[in-house]
């Protein structure tokens, strides 16, 4: 049988400072209390030693000494806490596997109300103010913007890419323009004063962003416009493909039995069928919106094989590749409009109904957004939405995972903990860059060469 380890807290000195106004209260009487600890595959207690005073100042009658970070009246200290959210925040464990990893590791079996009043607790602890300054001092210019479905709940979320940093979140009931407008606004209260604000091409955007930073470049998320051209370009080869296996059907009566050898073998010397070939052409069908750059020598035998089964696929695989060359990074802005004219006069997309309505969707307007990045430096071109795309996704699977909290107060709190993490990472690896430069900076200075 393990022997409990017992740790010894003191703070009970003959005389104490009052909470309030720091002025010492003399020692009426000590208490004690035993709290449970944290020792792996051990029982562990804290023993803690405290007492009370006699205020001397006009604050309050009698006070108590507390040497501990939980409260009073706590059963467990503050590492049984930080373990607890640790696995909920860095595991990713729900709230049952939690309670049971702790009965295995540590021998405590904790409440499930417990779990959640640990996430209370460290929420009441949070800085906001200090993340606040945070964000405002690394912020790089560019916002990204994006909403999550949370159960009945949305969560708006911004983040900074060039710094990779959450910005900011609101837990709202409803995705209109107004909790859009209300939640942006709020970041400008803050001081944030954004050059580029990178978005969907959601229909929230525009308006809300013109109202409240209408200085602001909008860039539409080029990886999203991508994604709606490529879809219709794939349905486009789906028409072709299915026409083709059409006209393989047509005419033919399938005999009764199993064919003779003689005409299976004629069969395979004639070549796939039609019908087969459309089925090749739909298993390869990526290839037409795929980068070229990308592509091995098995893909190109693989796409010429479907020119020759289907030429039209020629035209969408043209258009494709022009449709990625209307985003390249490096060009200036004048090339790209000239690019999209030249996309617009070639009369062999007009007779495609796929590429028009394609065509469609690079309107004037719109495609101006789309290329507000060439506006921006060299090494801050920001195309994409992907950096709250992958926050919303990280969230989203912690959502699944603790499918218990439909509760608003709980889901904010759990976001907000997440958040807090994720600051907490970045000004560490801001403080061992600033630390790894000053020892550089130090190594190289005349006086460090001399010693050397």
């Amino acid at each position: 049988m393990l022997v409990p380890q017992v740790r010894v807290v003191r703070c009970a000195p003959l005389n104490h400072p009052c909470p309030h106004c720091g002025r010492h209260g003399r020692r009426k009487r000590t208490l004690h209390r035993r709290i449970r600890s944290l020792a792996y595959r051990r029982v562990a207690y804290l023993d803690v030693h405290y007492a009370e005073y006699q205020a001397a100042c006009a604050c309050c009658k009698f006070f108590r000494s507390w040497p501990l970070d939980v409260p009073p009246k706590a059963d467990y200290d503050g590492l049984v806490r930080a373990a607890v959210l640790d696995r909920i925040l860095e595991d990713g464990l729900n709230v049952e596997r939690t309670r049971a990893a702790l009965r295995r590791d540590f021998f405590l079996n904790v409440s499930e109300g417990f779990v959640y009043d640990c996430l209370r607790w460290k929420v009441a602890q949070l800085d906001f103010a200090a993340h606040r300054q945070l964000v405002l001092a690394r912020f790089s210019g560019t916002l990204c913007v994006d909403e999550l479905h949370l159960g009945r709940f949305t969560l708006v979320l911004a983040t900074d890419p060039l710094a990779d940093l959450p910005v900011a979140a609101a837990l709202v009931r409803r995705n209109d323009a107004e909790h859009m407008r209300r939640f942006l606004q709020n970041l400008a209260n803050w001081g944030l004063r954004p050059r580029v604000v990178v978005s969907d091409g959601s229909n929230l955007y525009p308006g809300v962003l013109a109202a409240v930073w209408s200085g602001a470049r909008h860039q539409l998320c080029v990886f999203h416009v991508l994604k709606d051209l490529n879809d219709l370009i794939l349905q486009g080869v789906r028409r072709l493909a299915r026409a083709l296996a059409r006209r393989g059907n047509a005419g033919r009566k399938r005999r009764r039995g199993r064919p003779r050898k003689a005409c299976q073998a004629a069969r395979a010397a004639a070549g796939p069928t039609l019908k087969e070939q459309a089925g090749f052409v739909l298993k390869h069908r990526f290839l037409i919106v795929k980068n070229t750059s990308d592509f091995d020598q098995a893909m190109w035998e693989t796409l010429v094989h479907m020119f020759a089964y289907l030429p039209e696929l020629r035209t969408l695989w043209h258009f494709a590749g022009a449709v990625r060359d209307l985003f390249e990074k490096e060009a200036r802005v004048q090339t790209l409009w000239k690019r999209r004219a030249a996309l617009l006069r070639d009369e062999d997309y007009q007779r495609v109904p796929e590429l028009v309505q394609a065509l469609a969707l690079l309107e004037r307007g719109k495609f101006q957004k789309m290329v507000a990045f060439t506006s921006s430096a060299a090494g801050t071109k920001m195309r994409t939405n992907n950096h709250v795309e992958r926050a919303n996704r990280r969230l989203r699977f912690w959502e699944k995972v603790r499918y218990k909290w439909r509760r608003r107060k709980w889901v904010l709190r759990f976001v907000l903990l997440a958040l807090d993490r994720w600051w907490q990472q970045a000004a560490r690896a801001e403080a061992e860059a600033k630390q790894a430069e000053t020892a550089k900076e130090g190594a190289q200075s005349p006086t460090a060469r001399a010693a050397g």
